[in-house]
């Protein structure tokens, strides 16, 4: 038998101990770990819970008499759970009023599921949801959709944006990226015969594609821009310059949304749209009004970044389901999708006429070609072939 580390469970030759930082935080960390994750070598919490100081790590399914929960949820002001759902509070509404402690479901999709299905406590409290700032790099265990990351990725990602220093927690994904790297080495250099008969499925496009093509009917595309001033200036960003397209059926969307707030000087700059421009937009509530007729309820956003979508649940506009086509991209190049523009170029598609004005209708066309390329590719039946030197 394999001598084992006693601490984070792994083989000692592949321990990953000696990259684990220690981490101090305000908010308190509560794991709920399924009891079969806790037999995956590969798993992610109990390394995350190793770094956090001011973490717990409890195992089961059923909390119902955990006294621990119970307490946690007598004060549902102070308790939030890290898990997507419809009305899950986004990053930015999370940070205006932090949790005290932050309760994390770990498990595949369908365990955390069952762990929050019988647990009604759960559904009582608070949720926060987020999209990644970039794929998981789980590359030894795959995620059921492009939105799905490892329990120490979003540990890290949602307390970077609820305590800010983002770098501080980006320290704990040393050890996973140790992990990562450490597997993938070993699976390369093995001299012996698989454990068993592996059987080749045909080929498929990855699952973001193809959630993304099948979502093409009821996808409309997103990019807004935002009067946006210094964060030392107190005054929160307000949308001014919306654009939207409907790749379906050809459809299109655009208002200049006069701003409430004072016209911040780096406004005109980053929308290129001069200030006369914006200070005579139409009626927030009239364009606003516009837009939510445009949608249809079954509709599907479609944003590169989730910045656009925040701009609109700030502004009253009914929330719904929404996908990442960054996050797609970034699959499609192996993880190398820059911005949007940049991603017209890499993917080789073509951008359509240029509709709208500013910066917004630059990257609007650009989301345009981008989502066609990938839509094609999710659609495809067999592998693209690769770009020579890529």
């Amino acid at each position: 038998m394999r001598p084992v580390c006693l601490r984070c469970r792994r083989p000692q030759a592949t321990c990953y101990c000696a990259h684990i930082p220690r981490v101090e935080t305000r908010t308190r960390v509560v794991f709920l770990q399924h009891p079969r994750e806790r037999r995956v070598a590969i798993g992610t919490a109990r390394m995350a819970h190793l770094a956090l100081s001011n973490s717990e790590l409890h195992q089961g399914v059923d909390f119902s008499d955990n006294p621990r929960l119970a307490a946690l949820a007598a004060a549902p002001e102070r308790v939030a759970v890290l898990f997507p759902g419809q009305e899950a509070m986004t990053l930015e509404e999370a940070r205006a009023r932090p949790p005290e402690a932050l309760i994390v479901v770990d498990g595949t999709w369908p365990l955390a599921k069952k762990v929050v299905s019988v647990n009604p406590v759960l559904a009582g409290l608070p949720r926060i949801g987020f999209t990644p700032r970039r794929p998981s790099n789980y590359r030894i265990r795959s995620e059921p959709a492009e939105h799905c990351v490892s329990t120490i990725e979003a540990v890290v990602e949602v307390l970077g944006a609820l305590e800010g220093d983002q770098p501080r927690f980006d320290a704990m994904l040393r050890a996973f990226e140790f992990m990562v790297d450490t597997q993938l080495e070993n699976q390369s250099s093995r001299q012996e015969p698989p454990r068993r008969r592996i059987y080749k499925a045909p080929w498929r496009p990855p699952l973001e594609l193809r959630s993304l093509a099948e979502r093409f009917p009821r996808l409309v595309l997103l990019y807004a821009e935002a009067n946006a001033h210094p964060m030392d200036a107190g005054i929160a960003p307000e949308l001014v310059h919306l654009v939207a397209s409907r790749p379906s059926t050809g459809e299109r969307f655009e208002a200049v949304l006069a701003p409430r707030e004072p016209l911040a000087r780096s406004t005109p700059l980053h929308t290129e749209l001069p200030g006369h421009v914006l200070l005579a937009g139409e009626d927030r509530g009239a364009a606003l009004a516009r837009f939510e007729a445009f949608l249809r309820p079954d509709d599907v956003l479609a944003v590169w970044t989730s910045y656009a979508l925040e701009l609109l649940w700030r502004d009253g506009v009914s929330r719904r389901q929404a996908v990442n086509v960054r996050l797609a991209a970034a699959r499609a190049l192996a993880g190398k999708a820059g911005g949007v523009e940049q991603a017209v170029a890499m993917l080789g598609a073509e951008a359509p006429a240029l509709w709208a004005q500013g910066r917004a209708g630059r990257r609007i066309q650009a989301l345009e070609a981008v989502a066609q390329a990938l839509i094609l590719r999710g659609q495809a039946t067999q592998p693209p072939l690769k770009r020579q030197g890529a």
